[in-house]
């Protein structure tokens, strides 16, 4: 991430005005200092931003927001959220997608502090913890929503329980007479994934019920992901009677397979996931599912950028809805 020059001259020790001064080739700076400054440059990835400098201590009135798919509803509806308490409160949001890239994500931290901004919101899929370091240590305030970096350090947040969540809808499953009960979970790097996984494993544990890695699936919460693991498990004759599918994304995916094989849905394999919402009636199946209240958790974390900026002693706020 991006520093902004108080960084660096915190860093250093030294004012503000010292390290405005290397960048910009000005005299009166030692070259013991002035090769520090260079060198923390280079470390703290500082870029100049696209406001004048003269202005660099005023306010953008923009924050960022990064998320990993703006097609999903899920994220969509956050980003809703957070974009009306940026609108009443005077600030512009600019939205990057990350499409699950590691890379394009740290990209957009970084064209967001050329940018200036004065706080971001952050739907991570990195696992980087410098990486997470430089963004804590910034001046820049940072929420993280619905995947979590995987730290020993607090940090701003506002999420859903998501063990609890699936564990929820197992024991639906489990209510409902199923006892063969498959998952697609994400990659396990991101908390929303292994806890969901959790919650599944805790649900059929306390319930007696085995637990077949066969019918564990590790996709990337994108639909091409879950329509493979579904279509594998058919194609090596496993079939569940249930499936737990992590995300809307990847229960459509294996919708798509369990139907090429001609089996039904809820039929022959009865299917639960998260956020499946159909506000358009347009949908060709309607699946059981526990929906996140997307909207209110942008509308959180956005609030809890403003506090921190109005509020420079604003403590460190953790949220689980």
């Amino acid at each position: 991430m991006s520093a902004k020059l108080v960084d660096i001259a915190k860093h250093l020790n030294i004012s503000v005005s010292t390290v405005s001064r290397v960048i910009n080739g000005k005299d009166r700076v030692s070259d013991e200092t002035r090769e520090k400054v260079l060198k923390a440059i280079k470390e703290f990835n500082y870029s100049p931003n696209e406001i004048a400098r003269s202005l660099r201590n005023r306010s953008s009135m923009t924050i960022g927001i990064i998320v990993p798919d703006i097609s999903n509803e899920f994220f969509a509806l956050l980003s809703k959220g957070a974009e009306a308490v940026a609108k009443n409160n005077g600030y512009l949001l600019i939205l990057c997608n990350s499409d699950y890239e590691e890379n394009m994500e740290k990209e957009y931290l970084n064209m967001l502090n050329q940018k200036q901004v004065d706080g971001i919101i952050i739907a991570t899929v990195c696992k980087d913890e410098e990486y997470f370091d430089r963004i804590l240590n910034s001046s820049i305030p940072a929420v993280f929503v619905d995947n979590l970096p995987q730290i020993k350090r607090n940090f701003n947040f506002v999420t859903i329980d998501n063990e609890k969540a699936a564990y929820d809808l197992t024991r639906h499953l489990i209510d409902s007479g199923y006892k063969d009960i498959s998952i697609i979970t994400g990659k396990l790097q991101e908390t929303s994934a292994f806890e969901r996984l959790d919650g599944w494993k805790r649900a059929m544990n306390e319930n007696g019920l085995k637990i077949n890695n066969d019918f564990v699936g590790i996709g990337d919460f994108k639909i091409d992901s879950g329509y493979k693991i579904m279509k594998k498990m058919l194609e090596q004759n496993k079939k569940p009677q249930a499936l737990l599918a992590a995300n809307n994304n990847m229960a459509y995916g294996a919708v798509k397979a369990i139907r090429e094989k001609g089996l039904s849905v809820p039929e022959d394999i009865y299917v639960v996931c998260f956020d499946a919402t159909d506000n358009t009636g347009l949908m060709s199946i309607q699946l059981p599912s526990m929906v996140q209240p997307a909207e209110k958790i942008g509308e959180i974390a956005l609030d809890i950028i403003i506090k921190r900026l109005n509020n420079k002693e604003f403590k460190i706020f953790d949220r689980v809805l």
